[in-house]
């Protein structure tokens, strides 16, 4: 409240809080309703406040691959590398990776489900990613034991990690204990392990339960070759949950679901600008990644004009009640 005990207007709240509060709403109304309602709010969009955590997984599934370069360099480059966490998926190329490893100097939780990255590149950048703590490597096809140890090597901090896959995507492999003793040799803070339908041996999870001995949860459904006493887990593993290798009750979300049994409210779920003129003094680079009817789906448009520029004359808001 002001000093006359009236109720103060959004538009005086201070920037940190405001990019608290539209951290909660849809990315396209971030990028194309908020900053017309107010110069305050157009100003929060475009700086770092709004992107301490960038979460455009959901979004990039959906999204053409130049979409998704685009967008990513853009709102990269509103964080001023104070990002904290970063959720994607489907990189296409190892450029935008290595883009984010450049900026990663506050980043602690990275997801990166169905990313085209590979072992040379992440060998040559983990060491820009050294503070992290959780890491999403799954259903990534062309990495292996080789970049889990560059991670595991770099990362010190880390004490969760998602390597599931697609059944499918490892029908054509022999073994991957090679991965086992990677995390197992390089990881040994790691609490959370979900290692869901790769192909491991008893030998290999034993390993790790051996090694990382702060592990809390494990997830092994689908790995079909292991086989652990149960009497065992419960006298030298106490207080470790192990789920899997049988699947009981899962739900398949879709296709390359990884029938996860925790959503992201679950106990066993993760938390952890040069961009050019604003939107009130020039044309915005905002519009590129809207471009197209696939990435306008479910957008409502509206012209109004009253001096908008033109840059966004398409992207109004719904009048007020």
């Amino acid at each position: 409240m002001g000093e006359n005990g009236e109720f103060r207007g959004w538009e005086e709240l201070i920037p940190d809080a405001l990019g608290l509060i539209f951290r909660n709403l849809p990315l396209q109304e971030i990028l194309t309703v908020i900053p017309r309602v107010c110069k305050s709010w157009g100003r929060a969009v475009a700086g770092p406040y709004c992107w301490q955590e960038i979460n455009i997984e959901e979004w990039s599934q959906r999204c053409k691959s130049d979409q998704l370069d685009r967008m990513l360099q853009m709102l990269i480059s509103r964080s001023c590398g104070s990002f904290r966490k970063l959720s994607v998926s489907g990189l296409s190329n190892e450029s935008i990776f290595s883009l984010i490893a450049n900026h990663a100097g506050s980043l602690r939780s990275l997801e990166l489900p169905r990313s085209e990255i590979s072992d040379p590149i992440v060998e040559q950048v983990a060491g820009r990613l050294c503070n992290l703590t959780f890491l999403d490597l799954s259903y990534c096809k062309r990495i292996g034991s080789r970049a889990l140890e560059a991670f595991g090597k770099q990362c010190k901090s880390l004490i969760g990690l998602r390597r599931a896959m697609h059944p499918l995507e490892v029908a054509d492999k022999v073994c991957q204990d090679d991965e086992a003793y990677a995390i197992a040799c390089t990881m040994p803070k790691l609490r959370h392990l979900e290692m869901a339908y790769l192909l491991l041996t008893t030998r290999g999870v034993l390993e790790i339960l051996t090694r990382c001995t702060n592990l809390e949860f494990l997830d092994v459904r689908g790995c079909w070759e292991i086989n652990i006493d149960e009497k065992l887990l419960r006298e030298k593993f106490t207080g470790l949950k192990v789920l899997g290798p049988n699947i009981v009750d899962c739900f398949e979300r879709n296709f390359w679901s990884d029938c996860s049994d925790y959503s992201d409210s679950s106990d066993y779920s993760w938390d952890f600008m040069d961009d050019g003129v604003g939107v009130y003094e020039g044309e915005s680079d905002d519009d590129g990644v809207w471009d197209d009817e696939h990435g306008l789906q479910g957008l409502e448009v509206r012209f109004y004009g009253g001096g908008f520029n033109e840059a966004y004359s398409a992207f109004d808001w719904p009048p007020s009640p």
